[in-house]
């Protein structure tokens, strides 16, 4: 089933519905960058202290490697399939659909992550600012999150980009404007040390607290391939998917880098191994004592952020089903589509129910902090494996389908580096203490390590099945829908048949 929703032809996703722009805050809003400023990216100040701006900076020249072996296969293979399609191509179909079937599961576990996160970040707030209102009545917020989410799904991918393109400007517009701000009130205590090993944090001097620092920043950049799975919606898809790839991972790694020097130099470099995710020694914290009402903006960057990043991987993970259900790997329902806005409507809905369903049995079952954390783990361990997959189909595509166009240092070298960058996040994501500062997990969020491999198992078992019964589905994994002729015989968007 090509694009069909019934078992004649129809017209599949809606062509050339967005451009560069849209695409570009998929990703940046996907990378979370406001709550991956005020959250994630303060847990690798415990081991890099001060220096925690080199930390960053390594970390996003590490991530760009992998940033560009997915740009350079969006630009080849571009498909909704995304990185399903690439390892296909690059690997073998039968890998790509076990990518496909990881990647849509953990896809469809963020809305949910994010919308934990806004309610007990909104409720947490309100508590402290208003001490009658209840701290555990978050689920409210999250289940207002859901309706908006879905709302703007179901009204088609032109709805949803823009909706998140002012989502993500704004998040990025208070945070550069908060740092600008830092770096002036900072004045005298303004240095490039922090870029050097002098401020680790205690227990780990030198080299050693910058790449622990390094690593728990990596996992800051996830999501910066979540444009590529919009390719068949976007104008020039070829050349945009790969300038909105490099261009999210580059820009948001350079925004990284000025806010963590910003409250570094303003905070002090010698005592930023203080500093963390709430209490005083936050972002939230500063705000609060020293700029006044500033704190709300930085308050509602955060929600916003939590609220963008909901939707755009909401995208990702329909766009994802829709191509694994119209070869029929997954149930075909998943690929009907909307008649007038051309959104997987039947996608957005179990996406809508799975979100809900996951906010409201985890929450209550543990509580919305407890549920977070084990549905990041399952998620960063997922995405993270999916990363250093993605690498090798790079270097394979390249040397087996392409080889007049192989370039050795960016398809071989750099996927190389990025599979070598991403392993210690693996590790550090999934609780393996291989290295002295990774932390076991307990339970519950241990637990995210059988969810991941009963997932998986049930992956193996689905591929043999379609092995043994469809052998030509799990073929069609490697399929470019984009390349296929037009009624009057033209490959559609001036796409190039490979």
């Amino acid at each position: 089933m090509s694009g069909e929703t019934t078992g004649r032809a129809a017209p599949g996703l809606r062509r050339d519905a967005i451009g560069l722009r849209e695409v570009l805050f998929q990703s940046i809003t996907a990378m979370a960058p406001a709550a991956a400023v005020a959250a994630s990216i303060p847990s690798g100040a415990a081991f890099a202290g001060g220096s925690l701006p080199l930390s960053v900076l390594i970390a996003l020249v590490a991530c760009l490697f992998t940033a560009s072996c997915v740009a350079e296969l969006a630009r080849e293979l571009p498909a909704a399939g995304s990185v399903s399609t690439y390892v296909a191509q690059g690997l073998h179909p039968a890998i790509g659909f076990l990518v496909g079937w990881g990647y849509v599961f953990v896809e469809a576990l963020v809305p949910p992550l994010l919308l934990l996160q806004l309610g007990f970040t909104t409720a947490g707030t309100l508590h402290q600012e208003w001490p009658s209102y209840p701290a555990d009545l978050w689920w409210p917020w999250a289940l207002a999150g859901a309706a908006i989410i879905g709302v703007s799904g179901y009204l088609g991918v032109r709805a949803s980009a823009r909706f998140g393109t002012v989502l993500g400007i704004f998040e990025v517009l208070v945070l550069v404007v908060f740092a600008v701000w830092l770096i002036g009130k900072a004045g005298g205590d303004n240095t490039l040390s922090v870029f050097g090993t002098s401020h680790t944090a205690d227990g780990y001097a030198g080299l050693t607290g910058v790449f622990a620092g390094s690593v728990y920043t990596v996992l800051a950049f996830a999501g910066f391939e979540a444009a590529a799975p919009l390719a068949e919606e976007t104008r020039n898809p070829r050349r945009t998917m790969h300038r909105a790839v490099l261009g999210a991972a580059l820009a948001i790694g350079l925004f990284y880098v000025l806010t963590t020097y910003a409250m570094t130099v303003y905070f002090g470099p010698d005592r930023f191994g203080e500093f963390g995710a709430s209490g005083a020694a936050s972002w939230e914290g500063v705000a609060r004592a020293s700029f006044g009402l500033f704190w709300v903006l930085v308050f509602l960057a955060v929600v916003n952020s939590a609220i963008a990043n909901a939707n755009a991987c909401a995208t990702v993970s329909t766009r994802t089903a829709f191509a694994l259900a119209r070869i029929g790997v997954l149930p075909r329902f998943l690929a009907v589509l909307h008649p007038k806005y051309r959104s997987p409507a039947a996608g957005i809905a179990v996406q809508t129910v799975i979100a809900v369903a996951a906010v409201l049995g985890l929450g209550f079952a543990y509580d919305p902090v407890t549920a977070f954390l084990l549905l990041a783990t399952v998620i960063v361990t997922v995405v993270i494996g999916v990363y250093i997959v993605v690498n090798l189909a790079c270097a394979g595509y390249f040397l087996r389908r392409r080889r007049e166009a192989l370039k050795p240092v960016r398809h071989l070298l750099l996927p190389v580096l990025g599979i070598v960058a991403f392993v210690p996040a693996l590790l550090t994501a999934a609780g393996l203490p291989v290295f002295d500062f990774v932390s076991e997990l307990t339970a519950p969020v241990s637990y995210a390590g059988p969810v991941v491999g009963a997932w998986m198992a049930t992956g193996v078992v689905v591929l043999v099945v379609l092995v043994r019964r469809h052998p030509g589905r799990i073929a069609e994994t490697a399929r470019v829908h984009l390349d296929d002729p037009s009624p009057t015989g033209l490959p559609q968007n001036g796409a190039v048949q490979r």
